[in-house]
């Protein structure tokens, strides 16, 4: 069966754009950059997303542009004979299946509190009102399974009409209008009074501020949202390469995809730290900073019923388009492992999430007391198996793939990246690939277990 392509360019960079922004830049983003200091943060991730996420990137759509094929059949076609790297293909598939768990939760969390602040259930309430909305959406399993399957039923339905038909078509049109209203939000956030104050804090790097956090804290945090940003290592990246063509190199495509991811996370900041100093909020507020902390400033603002339910709309965009691309690359996984019709697909892989992500709808309340790794609940440990463990692991898998002689191997990863038109990757890279690279993922991942088993030795 004929493989389909995307339709246009742009299509396949607002499709690819979309799958990495997601809510790690319009969630975490913010809150991780007001926790380490502002503009030093913000600079060391600039720094490190060029270094580390551009070059990972263009290894994972190498090889799917390279195979024509999704995850296990990519290394498949591309492994030396009697190797076993395609078992990695496997784990990105349980790695895709695992982040949609409590992704379409979250998802649902966004759409939930657009719909609320559209409906006028924030108008006139006081602090202990707007953090009471919150709590109660937490212990009322029944609401936020409505969210979490509207989110599942709509990401599948589009999904189902294929590529170009489905996903291409609906996502490009998000992303348009994602953009067009993270603009708009932005804009309004700088005419607020004291808003210079917020966008000092968010650009303007204090490397005393970053010393109180202390510098290699602030390093190892840029360094970990840069590299998460983009879902690299679970072959959400690597089903769009497969659907490429051949005319642009990949490095080119890599940057204009984190141009796009950057300007989005970057954009986040401008509506979020400005709003916070213009209504005394702490812009250090960690995971609260969207759902409790911003709902206040929205409800002290002139038209905050409208204001906020625009963000919360920008909000399920951003996650929505995620939502859409691990979809699809489920699907794509079992259209070519097991031979389904993607009606079969969507069918089979719409049950199998809603059901999957039912315990972390549970986890807040009628399973609170469940506990896992290191005495997380449900989501914060699905949360650390695909980001602590699966991410880091996998983008080191794909990085020795295309570089080690075990693997594909340096010299076919880099004929394939550079086919086409446009910024080239030079061979001269071959030792920091080797050598210099597959470290700083290690340290990313070691850092992540220390933090979650050991936090006494960050202390």
């Amino acid at each position: 069966m004929k493989r389909e392509n995307f339709q246009s360019r742009l299509g396949f960079l607002l499709v690819s754009a979309g799958c990495a922004i997601g809510i790690g830049n319009v969630w975490k983003f913010p809150y991780v950059t007001g926790q380490n200091g502002g503009g030093v943060f913000v600079l060391f991730y600039l720094l490190f997303l060029v270094i580390m996420g551009v070059p990972v990137l263009t290894m994972e759509l190498a090889v799917g542009r390279a195979s024509r094929k999704s995850a296990v059949l990519g290394y498949k076609a591309l492994e030396p004979k009697g190797s076993k790297w395609h078992i990695h293909g496997w784990f990105c598939v349980i790695g895709c299946c695992l982040l949609m768990m409590y992704y379409t939760t979250v998802s649902g969390w966004m759409l939930g509190y657009f719909v609320k602040f559209a409906s006028g259930t924030f108008n006139g309430l006081d602090t202990a009102g707007v953090d009471a909305v919150w709590t109660d959406m937490l212990a009322n399993p029944g609401e936020m399974a409505i969210f979490m399957i509207i989110t599942v039923l709509a990401g599948f339905a589009v999904c189902s009409f294929g590529l170009q038909k489905g996903l291409e078509r609906i996502s490009k049109w998000m992303m348009l209008a994602l953009l067009t209203l993270i603009i708009v939000l932005a804009v309004h956030s700088l005419m607020l009074d004291n808003a210079g104050e917020g966008v000092k804090f968010y650009l303007l790097p204090d490397f005393q501020r970053a010393a109180e956090v202390g510098i290699g804290n602030v390093l190892v945090a840029a360094m970990n949202q840069s590299f998460f940003t983009l879902s690299l290592g679970i072959a959400a990246m690597e089903i769009f390469g497969s659907y490429m063509s051949d005319d642009h190199t990949l490095p080119g495509e890599a940057v204009r995809i984190c141009c796009l991811d950057t300007f989005v996370a970057f954009m986040s900041g401008m509506i979020i730290f400005p709003a916070c100093f213009s209504f005394n909020v702490e812009p250090n507020q960690g995971p609260a900073l969207i759902f409790m902390t911003l709902p206040k400033v929205f409800v002290n603002m002139a038209g905050g019923r409208v204001w906020g339910a625009l963000f919360f709309l920008f909000m399920t965009f951003a996650s929505f388009t995620t939502v859409l691309a691990v979809f699809e690359n489920i699907m794509a996984s079992c259209i070519d492992n097991f031979g389904w019709s993607r009606k079969k697909a969507t069918v089979i892989c719409c049950v199998f999430i809603l059901i999957a992500s039912i315990p972390c709808v549970l986890g807040y309340n009628v399973w609170s007391d469940l506990h896992f790794i290191a005495g997380k609940d449900v989501l914060d440990t699905e949360d650390f198996l695909v980001s602590n463990l699966l991410l880091p692991i996998g983008s080191l898998i794909y990085l020795l793939f295309c570089v080690s002689k075990w693997g594909w191997g340096f010299d076919n990863y880099l004929a394939e990246a550079n086919k086409g038109t446009g910024l080239k990757m030079s061979a001269a890279f071959k030792p920091y690939f080797r050598y210099i690279l597959p470290l700083l993922i290690l340290v990313i991942l070691i850092h992540g277990l220390i933090s979650t088993f050991f936090p006494q030795l960050l202390a």
